[in-house]
């Protein structure tokens, strides 16, 4: 399972046990259970006005002590409804959770920026807490940060049909199969998840993608009293913010999507691609470490030091000195804590030094990155990230691959992509047994939209530059910006992007078409 996650770490899971702190907002626990059909009888859906309750109690207390929480900062949850079907507008609806943020300093405000910080199955709501802290505050004096847990999501009749068991069991599996064997693990645990999930949800399963969600944020446009849509997305917010404005182009003010999805790729291409980026994105991690002056902890050689990690791991999984900690990183642990790490430059020492002390017993920093990477809480317990994120990406698409592609593809991009490929390769197996009704992306050109900015940058080891290349040729009114820097998502990192997007969100003067930052 692939991940696009968005907002770098000191943006996103801010944090990870959010919807626990924020649990008291919510009505009744009915939200968690599977949506029921909906009524048969077409009528025009009405927008339900949000209701707003004060959480800075809940909220203030999780922020204290981070960069940013020195702004005068207040906070709101929200709820408002939506249709279960758009087909049948009129029926049974389901609850979405919202944060709102706003700054005391706001003068002459625009409006409300409704954020989304990828996945898919990232949190908006704590999306919006943490670009709060991090936005540049020309922005936060303008605008109120929106963020809303989108269907299935959190708080918003989340997707739970994965035990922990079984998302345990995952992260620790063979990160890199390519024999029969491994391989016949793989599949034996995907049809698992599917039935898991076809059990428990039925023909409600199909309600959670991104064709719907893009309407629900036109609802929610709607209930904020916004004549038109400000919207920033992260890697898969890009595809929820394009397909929003295919479907409602003239309802677009400005959208800032950063770290394209490539809207052109088909699944074998998009995995292949996402293999590629994670390889090139380990050698710019490894030639970084061994430029440093105080010397790389992971000798002159990364690469070889990971190969010699992950036959350790396999043949000894290594423990971890966190008091009460009964799990022993296998490979596939030692696999996902880098691939977190390479997401954003910040967490390079961190992954440095975790791998080091791994070689030397201690898996304690491998398992915080893994953990953070995949939702994992410090009771054992998870988000809903797993599930959301393969509810929805299964239900955008009906491209299915076959167990003998995916047998021939995982050895030959094994040897091509040696620390990554295999296991994106398997992937590709996942949505193929998918047992749900699904709604595919339609193709995105916005005709009539006002301008939209992509940014790419050309270091991105998760979505790589192709795609925002992509995204914004196929978008009649797409400008593509460039960061020649490395990690995932470019706003507001550098700030040669940050005056360019800023420029944008508030006062609609969009950059040159082409535009490229130095890293």
């Amino acid at each position: 399972m692939r991940l696009h996650r968005g907002l770098p770490a000191a943006a996103s899971g801010l944090l990870l046990a959010l919807p626990l702190a924020l649990a008291g907002c919510t009505t009744s626990g009915d939200d968690a259970e599977a949506p029921a059909a909906a009524s048969a009888t077409p009528t025009e859906a009405e927008v339900a006005a949000v209701e707003w309750t004060d959480c800075d109690d809940q909220i203030q207390p999780l922020i204290a002590g981070q960069p940013g929480s020195e702004r005068p900062l207040s906070f709101e949850c929200g709820r408002t409804e939506v249709p279960i079907s758009y087909d049948d507008p009129g029926g049974d609806t389901l609850p979405l959770f919202l944060v709102r943020a706003s700054s005391g300093a706001q003068t002459d405000p625009i409006g409300s920026l409704v954020v989304n910080p990828g996945g898919p199955g990232g949190s908006g709501a704590d999306a919006a807490i943490g670009l709060a802290l991090t936005l540049p505050e020309d922005v936060l004096d303008r605008f109120a940060v929106v963020g809303f847990d989108p269907r299935g999501v959190g708080l918003s009749t989340p997707v739970e049909c994965i035990p922990a068991e079984l998302k345990d069991r995952a992260v620790a599996a063979e990160p890199r199969p390519t024999t029969d064997e491994q391989l016949d693990a793989v599949f034996a645990m995907a049809d698992d998840v599917a039935e898991g999930c076809a059990e428990e949800y039925g023909d409600a399963l199909g309600t959670f993608n991104t064709v719907d969600t893009a309407r629900d944020m036109e609802q929610l446009r709607q209930a904020l009293g916004e004549e038109r849509l400000t919207f920033l997305g992260y890697s898969y917010g890009t595809t929820l913010g394009s397909t929003y404005a295919e479907l409602f182009p003239d309802r677009v003010r400005a959208m800032v999507l950063d770290a394209a999805v490539d809207p052109d790729a088909d699944a074998i291409a998009d995995a292949e691609a996402t293999a590629a980026g994670l390889e090139a994105g380990f050698d710019a991690f490894a030639a970084n470490c061994t430029g440093l002056i105080a010397g790389c902890p992971l000798g002159d050689d990364p690469r070889r030091f990971v190969e010699e990690l992950l036959a350790q791991a396999d043949a000894t999984p290594i423990p971890s000195s966190e008091p009460e900690e009964s799990r022993q990183a296998t490979p596939g642990i030692v696999l996902t804590a880098i691939q977190a790490g390479l997401y954003d430059t910040a967490s390079w020492p961190q992954l440095a030094q975790g791998l080091a002390a791994a070689r030397d017993g201690d898996a304690r920093a491998l398992f915080s990155l893994a953990d953070q990477y995949t939702g994992r809480l410090e009771d054992g317990t998870y988000t809903n990230l797993f599930d959301a994120n393969l509810a929805i990406n299964c239900a955008d698409t009906e491209q299915t691959v076959e167990e003998s592609r995916v047998r021939q593809l995982a050895p030959e991009w094994g040897e091509r992509f040696p620390l990554f490929g295999a296991g994106s390769a398997a992937g590709l197996y996942t949505c193929s047994v998918w047992e749900a009704e699904r709604t595919p992306l339609p193709e995105r050109d916005a005709e009539g939209s006002a301008p939209i900015v992509v940014v790419g940058n050309a270091g991105d080891p998760v979505t790589p530059l192709a795609g925002a290349v992509d995204l914004a040729e196929d978008l009649d009114s797409g400008v593509l910006l460039t960061w020649e820097g490395q990690g995932h998502t470019a706003y507001p990192k550098t700030e040669c992007v940050t005056a360019a997007v800023n420029a944008y969100l508030i006062d609609l003067v969009a950059p040159v078409d082409g535009l490229t930052c130095p890293a």
